[in-house]
């Protein structure tokens, strides 16, 4: 009997350290992968915007459309957030992923008042952040372009908040 406790305490502490190697690991890796490099169009002036524009700023980027009602619901936080940061060298960066074009989101933008910079994705912009299984999909970038954070679905005011303000210079 006691060889089996001792042999089931034994697995349990190896497959606990497994887990936890696996979390390390994934997270090492996520805080090393870099934003990707991008040139896209602004939904409201229609002028080209780039990676480079944010170079050195602490950036929560978020993808969205226009009709997911998660999305909606984050625009107001993510306006004071970035009213809030904004002179601390921050920036919210939204990306659309809606197929109705700049005039669909260009609407929802002026209906909203957004104060932070919302481009129109492409299929290269969703694959250099790993790729998103829905929307919304946001990731804390610290001031030296790595990704350190990532969020799939709604997240709250209070966590987004306290995340940035872990990673603000």
């Amino acid at each position: 009997m006691k060889i089996l406790v001792n042999r089931s305490s034994a697995l349990v502490g190896i497959m606990l350290f497994a887990v936890l190697v696996q979390l390390f690991l994934a997270q090492v890796s996520q805080a090393t992968m870099r934003m990707p490099a991008f040139s896209l169009q602004e939904v409201v002036e229609g002028k080209k915007v780039t990676s480079e524009e944010f170079k050195g700023k602490t950036l929560l980027v978020t993808f969205f459309a226009t009709w997911c009602p998660p999305c909606r619901q984050e625009i107001p936080s993510l306006i004071k957030l970035h009213e809030k940061y904004g002179a601390k060298n921050f920036s919210v960066l939204a990306f659309s992923i809606d197929q109705g074009g700049a005039k669909v989101v260009s609407r929802l933008v002026r209906q909203e008042k957004v104060n932070y910079p919302v481009l129109m994705s492409d299929q290269e912009t969703v694959s250099g952040f790993g790729g998103i299984a829905g929307v919304p999909t946001s990731f804390l970038v610290n001031e030296k372009g790595n990704v350190v954070k990532s969020y799939v679905g709604y997240v709250s005011h209070g966590v987004l908040a306290h995340d940035i303000e872990l990673i603000l210079p």
